[in-house]
């Protein structure tokens, strides 16, 4: 086949090869079919520039394959030879490949057995620029080999677009290349208003849009982008009814389609076709002469599951960038025309890049495989993004929970590291190796491919759905699994028809979508040398794999009345009532649903449920049931009451009366009581304050005198003293404070205090003024102008190291100064006041 040397890479062929050569990064953006993909590991090869073999990066398994095919063809060898690929569960490549197209995972996991990666000689990451998580990861893991043990080691990062500024700064020092391609001008043609998915599918809008762009003279092959699978059916279904669409051969691509449908679609044909494809076609995969393209502006994408804790493949509304991708693919070889099936009102509402998987996404299945790797640690680990914190804190806690990781340490357990090897989420993988040790790896393989998808079984189907159920179903009221079981082999057995599914409320499309995956996850479990049981498993044994999986969501049942349960880590939620779990105290969910009610409070359901006995805690995970003998302060009750409690990771499995508490115990629970404002010492007046007010000045202002300083921890042991012997509010609220204070002096130092720091102050007319004291501010009189007439000095305590502030007060009581000079008040402010003043109290005394 020759290489195809009239692509627009080869104009930069020597600089390419050049800066591959002088710098260890190389970041190359080329536009889309500018054959970046296809061309540039074979310069690199040809030109002898990477003294190893190369391994190219893509992001998903259906272009790795295709790539590796095509390259091998137009290098006239056979796929696995000198160009191979290899993505999970499936290989082609020998001692003598040379190009390896690998899905960005693989090279994780080769980096695990191979930490230098020997025999490679670079690394080419491409479409880097969709910013999956495994790419990143890879990324980083291959900068920190390079910069360690192979400083000979090429990286190279392509894309079509990309933000080149902050890849840049990643990889400096790096070299910057790009390709201008030569691409066609593409017009593109809105939906004139909003279309409605609810009332028009968006396989029947693709199909009439196509009919009426053919009907308007549409030239060339036609793309079609469709989510997945089954809208990709649902369209070829409405193209094959079109006058003018039928009369084209209508073709799928996606990644579940055998290989030789896959090469039908892209290979190169005299007629004139219509293909409709996932976003596999975005990027990578060229199908050649297509001038028009149908753009439904959506994708199924990974993104996290909060309820289930797992990733999930969701739809949703592509990017500007990813939309601009795609229109691109239109514009190869002629002037084409791009059919966008939204307004162009919604285009500007459209972000105008996808987040990247690294900040969006669980991380509990990267960060196993980083704790298992020795070459690496979390918390040195050179990220591109950073992840959100709680998305770390998450995954580290599910990984402790599942055994995988010492929670000390963070590194990988020996249980740990068998889960490593599995390309699943560490849940799955849990499960599976519980599988074999219970001889249920089939069940467990069913139940992780069941918990994938949406519920197989339709939430209020009817009540003469819920008949049927009751007449096919096993009666039983320990899973909700078996319920799922039962669900999904009806559905089988039915050949997933619509018809019969529905008359039992099951969801006919999500059922069928399970055994394929079923089938995925036993073939890694065989792969990793696990027994596959030949005969159906028992309910315990599939309820073990359930609970070892999930272990992270056991909940109690609060009480049999209720569907309140408590949940390990502190929380709380509702078994949902459509559960068959009712007499079981102890279950565990495979699924949590947060959804927000009323007045905007978050109501918590458990879903997917299965009964826990408690026995299995211990055996399953030995030493991790405590028992402690709890003293604790019952509100209810408002007393301290012993309590014995059984607990798994923080979860009450069982509590009952411990005897009595130890009297030391429940006078600190009751000091705390009184501390936080809960209950209250009556005999703790306005004069127990002002008497540690009284100590803790003369500490700072006579020293020499030894007054101790009162601290807050002082004052929780001195309410702790007066709770002493005391095991409830009432027997605390009546007890004198007086005499425990004043113990807590040397004797003789209580009449000091009195005499230093007094609670009164005699005045020259004969009165005593009550001194008010602070905790760090001046001591404080309040006395009328009458009372201090006699009064020219400052008034002091503490042997005169104190000057007290007086407030002083007209005959009705109100402040017309406040001062510690009283000189200066008799001679600047007095004169107008009693000016002022006389009139209105005569009576009283005015010099």
């Amino acid at each position: 086949m020759g290489h195809c040397r009239d692509l627009p890479i080869y104009d930069i062929e020597s600089k390419l090869v050049d800066a591959f050569r002088d710098h260890p990064r190389l970041i190359l953006t080329a536009p889309t079919g500018s054959g970046k993909s296809t061309q540039v590991p074979q310069i690199l090869l040809d030109h002898d520039a990477t003294g190893g073999g190369l391994m190219v990066l893509q992001p998903r398994r259906l272009a790795a394959r295709m790539l590796a095919s095509r390259v091998a063809r137009e290098r006239d060898g056979r796929l696995g030879d000198e160009v191979g690929y290899q993505v999970r569960l499936e290989r082609a490549v020998s001692a003598a490949t040379r190009i390896t197209y690998v899905t960005e995972g693989i090279l994780l996991r080769r980096l695990s057995s191979d930490p230098i990666l020997q025999g490679v000689g670079g690394l080419v990451f491409d479409e880097f620029h969709e910013r999956h998580l495994y790419g990143d990861v890879s990324l980083a893991r291959a900068l920190q080999l390079q910069r360690s043990t192979r400083p000979d080691l090429k990286i190279v990062v392509m894309s079509a677009t990309l933000d080149v500024g902050a890849l840049a700064g990643f990889l400096d020092p790096c070299a910057q290349l790009h390709s201008e391609g030569r691409t066609f001008p593409v017009e593109i043609e809105y939906a004139r208003k909003r279309i409605d998915p609810t009332k028009t599918p968006v396989w029947d809008a693709a199909s009439a849009t196509c009919e009426q762009a053919l009907q308007d003279g549409a030239a060339g092959n036609i793309l079609i982008f469709m989510p997945g699978a089954y809208e990709i059916r649902r369209t070829l279904e409405g193209l094959r009814r079109g006058k003018h669409t039928r009369a084209l051969t209508a073709m799928a691509l996606h990644g579940e389609l055998p290989s030789a449908e896959q090469d039908a679609a892209v290979a190169a044909s005299p007629d004139r076709r219509i293909v409709v494809a996932t976003n596999v076609a975005e990027t990578s995969i060229t199908i050649e002469g297509v001038e028009t393209v149908i753009d439904c502006g959506l994708a199924r994408v990974p993104d996290f599951d909060p309820h289930r804790g797992i990733n999930t493949l969701a739809v949703q509304k592509i990017s500007r960038a990813s939309a601009d991708q795609r229109t691109g693919r239109a514009g190869r070889t002629a002037p084409g025309r791009c059919y966008r099936l939204w307004t162009e009102k919604e285009q500007r509402e459209r972000p105008v890049q996808e987040i990247p998987e690294i900040q969006r996404l669980d991380l509990s299945e990267i960060f196993l495989m980083l704790a298992a790797d020795e070459f690496t640690a979390i918390d040195d680990f050179p990220w591109l993004d950073p992840p959100r914190p709680e998305a770390m804190t998450r995954a580290q806690t599910l990984l402790a929970d599942l055994g995988a990781v010492d929670p000390a340490t963070g590194n990988a357990t020996a249980l740990g590291k068998r889960m490593a090897a599995f390309p699943l989420h560490p849940r799955y993988a849990r499960m599976l190796l519980a599988g074999e040790q219970f001889d249920c790896v089939h069940e467990a393989a069913s139940v992780a491919a069941l918990t994938q998808g949406r519920n197989i079984l339709i939430r209020n189907p009817g009540v003469e759905a819920m008949k049927r159920r009751e007449s096919e179903f096993r009666d039983q009221d320990v899973s909700d699994w078996i319920t799922l079981f039962d669900a999904y082999s009806y559905a089988k057995r039915h050949r997933f028809s619509v018809g019969p599914c529905s008359d039992l409320g099951i969801h006919a499309q999500s059922a069928r979508q399970v055994e394929p995956l079923s089938d995925s996850f036993l073939r890694m479990a065989k792969v990793q040398g696990l027994a596959v049981n030949e005969f159906p498993a028992g309910d315990e044994a599939v309820r073990k794999c359930i609970l070892v999986g999930f272990v992270d969501q056991l909940a109690r049942r609060l009480n049999r009345g209720s569907l309140r349960c408590e949940v390990v880590h502190g929380r709380r939620g509702d078994l949902v009532r459509e559960s068959v779990v009712r007499n079981s105290d102890l279950v565990v969910a495979a699924e949590i649903d947060e959804i927000e009610g009323k007045k905007r409070e978050r109501n918590v359901l458990l879903q997917r449920v299965s009964a826990v006995e408690e026995k299995w805690l211990d055996e399953l995970f030995p030493g991790e049931v405590t028992k402690t003998n709890e003293v604790k302060f019952d509100q209810t009750g408002k007393r301290v009451v012993s309590v014995r409690r059984r607990k798994f990771r923080g979860l009450v499995l069982d509590q009952r009366p411990g005897g009595d508490p130890s009297p030391d115990r429940a006078a600190e629970l009751l000091a705390e009581g009184v501390l936080d404002g809960r209950f209250t010492l009556k005999m703790w007046d306005h004069g127990i304050d002002q008497w540690i007010h009284r100590m803790n000045l003369l500490h700072r202002a006579c020293p020499d005198l030894g007054f101790p300083a009162f601290t807050g921890e002082d004052r929780r042991f001195l309410v702790t003293q007066v709770c002493h012997g005391a095991f409830s509010a009432k027997d605390i609220r009546d007890r004198p404070i007086r005499p425990v204070l004043k113990g807590w002096l040397e004797p003789g130092m209580s009449e000091l205090l009195e005499t230093v720091a007094p609670e009164r102050l005699q005045l020259p007319g004969g009165r005593r003024s009550r001194i008010t004291y602070s905790e760090n501010g001046t001591p404080e009189i309040s006395a009328r102008i009458q009372d201090l007439y006699d009064v020219k000095a400052p008034l002091t305590i503490a042997y005169g190291r104190i000057r007290l502030r007086i407030q002083i007060l007209a005959p009705n009581q109100r402040p017309v100064q406040v001062t510690e000079d009283p000189a200066g008040f008799w001679r600047d402010t007095y004169p107008s006041v009693k000016k002022e003043l006389q009139k209105k109290y005569p009576k009283h005394e005015w010099r």
